[in-house]
């Protein structure tokens, strides 16, 4: 009987730490469930709240007024949407180096000042020369330098800031260049712009939530606001 009841008493204990297990899964369960529901809530708030940001860059660029318009010179503009506060920039892709524009020597002087070998880089630039002269079709993605055969990822994220498509400038406009790009391409010497910044510019949204969480975006877009009706602006580029 005494036995019976052993077994009993350890069967009740077993159930009871299985219980206790299955429990404090559960409680981990609902605490992820929580915590996922708060990133997707927060994500969501903060990515709204980012195409504000660029919503109204895009309202004070086709502002009829000259003088409301920002200046393509990558300054930040503290804006607010909602409980969000917002850090909006804007540059001209005019000052970028356009990968199907540009002469493999600039090109390759790029590569080479991010990182690249000399040999390296001018490989690099003449791949690049022959993706695009393939039947003469342009590159549609930035995203495609890092399938350049010979491209490393650290290279392509080092460069990739400072290339374009759609400027179709041999070379970078050296009044909306980033100062390091007028150094390293040797451009020269231009005062800061004050004039439009073209009809293609790219857009960095910040938006930081009150509880700390922050999410960027940056979207490069081609303004056509003279066409009554349509769009104003068409996407070409949408980086999260």
């Amino acid at each position: 009987m005494k036995r019976q009841r052993g077994v009993a008493l350890l069967l009740v204990l077993w159930v009871l730490a299985l219980l206790g297990t299955l429990l404090a899964g559960l409680v981990g369960w609902v605490h992820l469930q929580n915590r996922q529901a708060l990133w997707q809530r927060q994500h969501l708030q903060g990515q709204l709240a980012a195409e504000a940001g660029i919503a109204l860059a895009v309202i004070a660029q086709l502002d009829r007024d000259p003088q409301r318009r920002w200046l393509a010179d990558r300054q930040v503009h503290a804006l607010r949407f909602a409980d969000a506060e917002l850090a909006v920039s804007l540059r001209s892709e005019q000052g970028q180096l356009d990968l199907n524009a540009a002469p493999a020597e600039l090109i390759a002087r790029l590569l080479q000042a991010c990182g690249a070998a000399p040999a390296e880089a001018r490989q690099l630039a003449h791949a690049v020369e022959q993706r695009r002269g393939e039947d003469q079709t342009p590159l549609r993605m930035v995203e495609e330098l890092r399938e350049i055969p010979g491209m490393t990822q650290a290279l392509y994220l080092r460069a990739a800031p400072y290339v374009t498509l759609w400027s179709g400038l041999p070379s970078p406009d050296p009044r909306f260049a980033a100062p390091w790009l007028q150094r390293t391409l040797n451009l020269p010497r231009a005062p800061a712009a004050v004039m439009p910044a073209g009809s293609i510019i790219t857009l960095k949204s910040r938006a930081t939530l009150p509880g700390g969480y922050s999410t960027t975006l940056r979207v490069t877009l081609l303004l056509n606001p003279s066409k009554e009706g349509a769009r104003p602006y068409r996407v070409l580029r949408w980086q999260e």
